[in-house]
């Protein structure tokens, strides 16, 4: 809605209502990152009873989630399954996103040294690089 304004320089305001803004992706790909990220279990017990007999007996054990989200929950495996490979041994990296780019980095790399994406550094990141300068001119 609409409405125009007269102000005492006879200049014209518009004023626009509020309108919503889609702030994340809240489509189907925005729900499956946010599955994938997150993780989903789900768990079913159904059983058909007649006369107080059991007939029919179902469990159900389900978890949809990325390979690095099931590693950092520990959810199980199945057998054979190769625990050397590389991606193994990235999802068993501790990750944080990265509050000025948003990336998911090492968290050691993130805290430590910088972002590898955006050169964000950490505050602690900027003391030590402090304490490496002041040391540097002392020694020199």
């Amino acid at each position: 809605m609409r409405m125009e304004l007269q102000t005492e320089g006879k200049l014209k305001m518009e004023d626009y209502r509020f309108r919503p803004e889609r702030t994340e992706d809240t489509g189907l790909a925005g729900a499956i990152d946010k599955i994938l990220d997150k993780g989903l279990v789900i768990n079913a017990d159904i059983t058909i009873d007649v006369a107080g007999v059991e007939l029919l007996g179902i469990k159900i054990r389900a978890a949809l989630a990325s390979f690095e989200t099931a590693a950092r929950y520990g959810l199980e495996f199945p057998s054979g399954t190769n625990i050397n490979t590389a991606a193994w041994k990235e999802a068993m990296i501790q990750k944080e996103e990265c509050p000025q780019c948003g990336k998911k980095v090492d968290m050691e790399e993130l805290l430590n040294i910088a972002c590898p994406w955006c050169g964000w550094q950490s505050a602690k990141a900027k003391k030590a690089k402090e304490r490496k300068i002041s040391a540097k001119v002392e020694v020199q």
